[in-house]
């Protein structure tokens, strides 16, 4: 068993992220994961995740706030303990529309033969 502690996450920046912080939760810097990675996001007002294909399977859970995810032309709105899975390639967006901060779990698959 491997814990990670919030105030131990180590910290990463999403590429093509603006007005978002990230923490690693498992797999990558936190220590290693055979399958997926586990990351904390924070959306600021405004933030907002580039338009970009998914590098491999995503699952999206917001944990608190709102969060506006458009894929493949299909926009949805997130709110508390809703999730959406995406799959690999699948062109997405994710914006913060709203006037409060957004806590969003993240969990991705990593390519065959990553660990």
């Amino acid at each position: 068993m491997r814990v990670t502690r919030l105030d131990q996450a180590p910290p990463y920046q999403p590429p093509s992220h603006h007005g978002v912080g990230g923490l690693r939760l498992q797999g990558h810097e936190a220590g290693p994961t055979a399958r997926f990675w586990t990351g904390l996001s924070y959306y600021l007002p405004g933030g907002a995740a580039d338009v970009a294909p998914t590098v491999e399977e995503t699952v999206y859970v917001v944990l608190d706030g709102e969060l506006v995810v458009t894929a493949d032309g299909r926009e949805e709105t997130l709110r508390r303990y809703d999730s959406v899975h995406l799959t690999k390639g699948e062109t997405r967006s994710v914006e913060n529309r709203s006037k409060r901060p957004v806590t969003l779990l993240v969990i991705i698959a990593l390519p065959p033969g990553e660990d």
